[in-house]
């Protein structure tokens, strides 16, 4: 009876360059989270190691290798920007520049005051009258978290109002405040001198801060934004802007990742 021919075995170095070629291709997850500035690539091995860093959905092994330019990376549930090209900068915006990239009444844009390429854009809105802080970048997934409007991160303002505040009105601020679009979270708030409020929100909603104050009945006179999370700069003139560092785009990413952390917790 005939047998069929067995077919020779390929050489042993044939059949790992099989194997290395069905391998993910790129440069190791550890590296690639290294040079974002989340530590060492120890630490980074760490993370991974913990269970901590996902690339598109799925929990990171050792030895990962990922793709920059086409996986999404997370940590604890943030997502990192490893894309190349991807740029941070941190504006004071000066009162009377709106918050987009083109104004049709002629009005003087933030974008317009950094670098044209690459392309940015805001990370949430300060209404045209309101100083301080913007963060632009072109980093969709992170942008999206830091303004979302349910559990974005922490925003600190200085408000000028009318009058002083007394301190039935502050507990309404802290406690929430009544609007037309409902009923504001709990705030951080305090007095450091008559008619100077410090109000911490997270929420995000258009115009929050001068509607709660109204809601009050002191309105604000001005309005300084100077904190957006980990993120704060006393040294930046209005109009100037500046890159973020390393460790500043770290902290950004992880109190991204501490809100939705306590968003999803079950209460």
């Amino acid at each position: 009876m005939a047998t069929e021919e067995q077919v020779p075995e390929p050489p042993l170095w044939e059949q790992w360059a099989e194997q290395r070629a069905q391998l993910p291709q790129g440069e190791r997850l550890q590296k690639v989270l290294a040079s974002t500035g989340w530590g060492s690539r120890r630490v980074c091995e760490e993370l991974i190691a913990a269970g901590r860093v996902t690339v598109n959905g799925e929990v990171a092994e050792l030895g990962r290798r990922v793709q920059p330019e086409v996986d999404a990376i997370e940590v604890d549930g943030a997502p990192v920007g490893v894309k190349p090209g991807l740029v941070y900068y941190v504006l004071n915006k000066p009162r009377g520049t709106v918050t987009t990239a083109k104004d049709t009444h002629g009005r003087p844009t933030v974008v317009e005051l950094v670098p044209t390429e690459p392309r940015v854009f805001p990370v949430g809105r300060l209404d045209a009258d309101t100083e301080g802080l913007l963060l632009l970048t072109n980093d969709g997934a992170l942008a999206h978290r830091i303004a979302h409007p349910s559990h974005g991160v922490e925003k600190e303002y200085l408000a000028h109002v009318r009058g002083r505040v007394p301190q039935a009105a502050l507990r309404r601020l802290r406690d929430g405040v009544e609007l037309e679009d409902g009923m504001t979270a709990e705030a951080q708030v305090s007095q450091p001198s008559p008619g100077v409020l410090r109000i911490t929100i997270h929420e995000g909603r258009n115009r929050q801060v001068r509607r709660m104050c109204e809601a009050i009945g002191h309105p604000v006179l001005r309005l300084v934004r100077t904190r957006i999370g980990p993120i704060s700069d006393r040294s930046l003139r209005p109009g100037d802007w500046r890159e973020l560092s390393t460790g500043e785009r770290r902290a950004l990413t992880e109190a991204v990742a501490e809100r939705s952390r306590q968003y999803d917790r079950p209460s």
